[in-house]
């Protein structure tokens, strides 16, 4: 599927994938800014068992998301920027390009 694509293009579009089908879902379904590993592997392996291209995208997509400042990592805990808590609270759609937006504002 991103074969095709270059290599940031690659990386973007795992961020966005992962981001979209997991972590922001993730997020929503527990009603908290933070999850731990164990939680994500979990959302992941359902999203995966119903989406088998899902696999590839998600084994960097989480690094990615931290190198990116989305996701901060503290011991086994993982937590989204603190500009992206108001869209948790109101259950809103935040998708990856609202995200990278919201955390690159200065």
């Amino acid at each position: 599927m991103l074969s095709d694509k270059g290599k940031y293009a690659s990386s973007t579009e795992n961020r966005r994938l992962v981001w979209q089908k997991i972590i922001w879902p993730l997020i929503l379904e527990l009603n908290d800014v933070a999850f731990t590993l164990k939680q994500y592997q979990k959302k992941r392996d359902e999203i995966c068992k119903n989406d088998s291209t899902m696999m590839m995208s998600t084994s960097r997509g989480l690094v990615s998301l931290q190198q990116k400042g989305i996701l901060y990592k503290e011991k086994d805990l993982y937590s989204i920027h603190y500009r992206l808590i108001p869209y948790m609270r109101l259950k809103a759609d935040c998708d990856y390009a609202t995200a990278i937006h919201e955390v690159k504002i200065k």
